[in-house]
């Protein structure tokens, strides 16, 4: 099944919605314009319930297609787009461009709601399924955690959602190519900062000083040791120092250095081990060198894992638009995270990526969504729906 014809009709539509989210980039839980406009949206579509303010600002609505004729029981499957921006200066010059300095839509979330807006749109009009499909627009994917918000706020049981899916654009794969793969499909993230406390002085007279500077520096490359030395090659970890903070001038040792890093593992059990490894490397590097140091370790999102039996649907409806040459259903993880995570702990589902072109790279201020795999990834979600839950 190629892409729905219904939903290539309002392409246009759907373009004209993406890029009117792209000039008005909101960051975090503040996307009170996007929100607003969302639910407006699903309201005018028709939808049975449109409920804001779950998760703080995300929006759900709520789709309810026809009774099973024979009396079976019917189930609810909930389908997820993101909506908020990053904090970077845009580079394009797109008529579009962001409005507001300093923020953009550099990974595509909207493409992702303008997608989701669109199916929305052709199964409110159809209703061509048997059964409910919930739509989840969720605020601060962007290191907010709104995922995690929107499941503490009960977004599964208010709606009694039973399965959960969420898609993502990815550039430098063909436009329309869908990839997926069962298990780990994205990695954990954790955030450590580092306190490093030694004795200031005289640049001068290093000997009376304690430096926190080369203690930082023996720990940076200590820890690079972790993944290089005491991870076994065949497993996955990423241990990256992003922020070295210490001093204000040229002739005096601080008594005080920042480091700032990322921690990204695709198991329970390595994530456990990097964590107290690099509490061993941290604390023992400072104390060799006579200086003391605070880890401040914070686990934020956990493994996207994808549930086998959601992973081999998804694909399969892929393929039902694409065709089954351009769906890869054994992709390598990546060691980037979601939030989505915190739904598929919450239920079965799965997380699919769709090819972006050859566009720039996501995070990058020269990103752009592209506009060509929207009624796409509307498709995807539409059938998605109709496949899941037959009239």
């Amino acid at each position: 099944m190629p892409i729905v014809n219904r939903i290539a009709d309002f392409h246009q539509d759907m373009t004209a919605w993406r890029h009117d989210i792209h000039a008005h980039p909101e960051l975090l839980y503040d996307v009170h314009r996007t929100a607003a406009s969302v639910a407006d949206k699903l309201r005018a579509f028709g939808c049975d319930e449109v409920v804001t303010g779950i998760g703080r600002t995300g929006v759900v609505g709520v789709i309810k297609g026809r009774k099973d004729a024979a009396g079976g029981r019917v189930k609810t499957i909930g389908l997820r787009a993101d909506m908020d921006a990053l904090p970077i200066e845009e580079l394009t010059n797109v008529p579009y461009k962001s409005t507001v300095p300093g923020k953009m839509h550099a990974c595509g979330h909207d493409g992702h709601t303008a997608m989701l807006l669109g199916a929305t749109r052709y199964l409110t009009e159809t209703r061509n399924f048997a059964g409910t499909a919930v739509v989840i627009f969720q605020p601060a994917e962007e290191g907010g955690g709104g995922g995690r918000a929107m499941v503490k706020d009960g977004l599964m049981e208010r709606f009694a959602i039973e399965e959960v899916y969420g898609m993502h654009n990815y550039p430098g794969t063909p436009v329309g190519e869908f990839f997926i793969r069962p298990g780990p499909m994205m990695a954990a993230v954790d955030k450590v900062d580092i306190d490093i406390e030694g004795v200031g002085g005289h640049a001068a007279k290093p000997h009376m000083t304690v430096d926190p500077i080369l203690v930082g520096a023996y720990i940076v490359t200590q820890l690079q040791a972790i993944v290089a030395r005491n991870v076994d090659p065949l497993e996955s970890a990423v241990v990256s120092t992003c922020v070295f903070q210490a001093g204000h001038t040229d002739n005096v040792i601080p008594q005080t250095a920042h480091l700032k890093s990322t921690v990204r593992t695709l198991t329970p059990a390595m994530r456990d081990f990097v964590e107290r490894r690099l509490h061993e490397i941290v604390e023992g590097t400072a104390r060799m060198h006579g200086a003391t140091a605070r880890v401040d370790y914070h686990r934020n999102y956990p493994v996207t894992v994808n549930h086998p039996d959601q992973t081999a649907f998804a694909a399969a409806v892929a393929a039902s638009v694409v065709g089954e040459a351009r769906v890869i259903d054994d992709a390598p993880p990546m060691m980037a995270a979601e939030d989505f995570s915190f739904m598929l702990e919450a239920r079965p589902g799965a997380f699919i990526f769709v090819g972006n072109g050859n566009s720039a790279d996501l995070h990058h201020p020269a990103y752009d969504f592209n506009d060509e795999i929207i009624p796409i990834g509307a498709s995807y979600w539409a059938k998605l729906v109709e496949t899941a839950l037959p009239a």
